[in-house]
């Protein structure tokens, strides 16, 4: 019965993670994205869009633009309530993953033992000083506090610009990559990151002055010696909160995270016979930890592609990517069979039923990864991979390739900045303005520009999962011309081409171009944001839209917009 119990309790740990990993995730993400919610939201004008959270697709998308100046506001004045509800949902995405991230941290070695402690020390000391459920309250509000100042430290140190930047900023993807793997060792076992102990010490002696203060300073000592086990989730949570652009995601993320901390305290404190019910500690926890461990290592390669992707080096392709990921989750499956020991393991004389299916599960996702390899779509993990362009060896697409030298016109002509970006498998894409609207006059097409960005995971599951269907690929590729430009690629344009706007702005990158196209002339900043433009007048001939996972509904948008053009 208690091997079945910490099964279930496994399980949760499992999916809380998966969660917060994606948003991430940031999401994740958002993504996160999506995660769920995944998991998209508004970036500064020279970034792209997180893993955090996928874009939501504004109402007024696909309607039929106004010509009258009412016509104009009302559009504008529907642009700023989507922009609202975009960052809303931004930060309800870093807030869920905030809370899974506390559940998390609450099966940690450091943290779980501490649960029956506390809860006994509130329900013993029954004086005159106060009711243990009121000390419990207190206790659950001073860890809130203290958490909650970290991030807006967080924000404070680095402010909103900074914040904004740091999702394309290669040295920052780069240090993260370093520190979130540093994370993923610690959970595995490698050492343990501890703060000095005379700052526990100190804390721990502030504790004994009782009353609220006392309180306040156990708080503090919980976060202070659990940071071994809370540090990774914590900087984690932080880095994937900072790198959305939201100015309170840190605050946010750690709300939540504190919120899931304190909850149990003070539960358990208002029901102290539900402890009964908790599972004893032992070797389990280390493997909750350790698993953990896994799953930051896999999560921290996206930070690694992203730089890998902005930078064009190459060195990190969708292959390199999968293999990685196949050989980390099937060392995950190995060691939740038992098979895998690490430091701190204690034995396992049997496989729980519930540690066997959650085995089963990560090597049947495993299994469905190894197709990637010779590029399958993987479709449910497309937001996270590189491009499928970067694939050296790829079965998957022959075919399509063959149908669209085939089937279309295509200007044979080498494209303007065709050897810095991969483009989309099957689709043959201008990668910069002027030339990709020069060749749709030629040919009286409508134009479908795509602001995307080499970090934007839900720009990837776009060109995965939409893009993909073959109503939607036959509309692209054969009655427009298609124009993807990259806000975030960090390649400096030639001498002549480098200007300073009105604004003051410096135009040095690639990146840089055409964010300040997108923000200038569409007054947007998120991706993936599509226009669909009359190449003639350069107009939207529909409301633009960001991410749209519905097929059909992204279907409908292309033919509207394909029946204005034609009357």
């Amino acid at each position: 019965m208690k091997s079945m119990r910490t099964g279930v309790f496994k399980n949760i740990i499992k999916i809380a993670i998966v969660f917060c990993g994606i948003i991430f995730i940031t999401l994740a993400s958002n993504a996160q994205d999506t995660v769920s919610t995944k998991d998209i939201q508004f970036t500064p004008a020279i970034s792209a869009a997180s893993v955090a959270r996928p874009t939501a697709v504004n109402k007024e998308s696909c309607k039929i633009q106004g010509k009258s100046k009412a016509e104009k506001q009302v559009k504008q004045s529907a642009d700023k309530q989507h922009d609202k509800r975009e960052k809303a949902q931004t930060l309800w995405a870093i807030f869920l993953a905030g809370i899974a991230g506390g559940f998390a941290a609450l099966l940690m070695p450091c943290i779980f033992p501490m649960l029956p402690l506390t809860v006994s020390y509130f329900t013993k000391s029954r004086d005159k000083q106060g009711s243990p459920v009121g000390k419990a309250l207190l206790y659950g509000i001073s860890i809130i506090v203290i958490y909650v100042v970290l991030g807006l430290l967080v924000t404070v140190v680095f402010g909103a610009d900074a914040l904004n930047s740091l999702s394309t900023n290669g040295i920052f993807n780069f240090c993260f990559f370093l520190l979130i793997v540093l994370f993923a060792a610690s959970f595995l076992g490698a050492f343990e990151i501890t703060l000095p102990s005379s700052w526990v010490n100190k804390m721990d002696q502030s504790s004994e002055k009782g009353g609220m203060l006392g309180l306040f300073f156990m708080a503090a000592t919980l976060s202070l010696v659990s940071f071994s086990c809370t540090g990774p989730i914590i900087g984690t949570l932080l880095v994937q909160a900072a790198t959305t652009g939201a100015l309170l995601g840190p605050s946010i993320g750690m709300l939540g995270f504190a919120l899931a901390l304190a909850i149990p305290f003070v539960l358990f404190a208002l029901f102290p016979s539900w402890m009964k019910s908790l599972p004893k500690s032992g070797g389990w926890l280390n493997s909750v930890k350790v698993t953990l461990g896994f799953i930051e290592l896999a999560l921290s390669l996206k930070f690694l592609s992203n730089v890998d992707l902005t930078y064009h080096w190459h060195w990190f392709d969708r292959e390199v990517f999968l293999a990685l990921w196949i050989v980390i989750f099937a060392l995950m499956g190995i060691y939740l069979l038992g098979k895998l020991t690490l430091n701190h393991d204690s034995p396992l004389p049997f496989v729980p039923v519930p540690r066997l299916f959650l085995a089963i599960g990560v090597l049947s996702f495993t299994m469905y990864m190894v197709p990637g390899l010779w590029g399958a779509p993987l479709k449910s993990i497309s937001a996270f991979l590189p491009p499928q362009a970067t694939q050296d060896f790829d079965l998957y697409s022959v075919g399509m390739e063959t149908n669209t030298n085939n089937s279309l016109m295509i200007d044979n002509k080498p494209h303007k900045y065709a050897d810095l970006f991969d483009k989309p498998k099957g689709f043959n894409p201008f990668f910069d303005y002027d030339e990709g609207l020069a060749y749709a006059k030629k040919v009286h097409k409508p134009v479908m520009i795509d602001f995307t960005g080499h970090a934007c995971v839900n720009c990837r599951k776009m060109e995965a999962s939409v893009w993909t269907d073959k109503q939607v690929y036959q509309v692209i590729t054969k009655d427009y011309v298609l124009i993807q430009l990259y806000v975030d690629d960090k390649t400096d344009l030639a001498a002549s081409e480098q200007t300073t706007t009105s604004e003051g702005k410096h135009i040095q990158t690639i990146g840089n171009k055409w964010s300040y196209l997108q923000t200038s002339k569409f007054v947007a900043n998120s991706q993936p944001f599509y226009v669909l433009l009359d190449p003639d007048t350069q107009q939207p001939l529909v409301a633009p839209q960001g991410a749209d996972f519905d097929p059909a509904s992204y279907l409908k948008c292309l033919d509207t917009a394909l029946s204005v053009y034609k009357k």
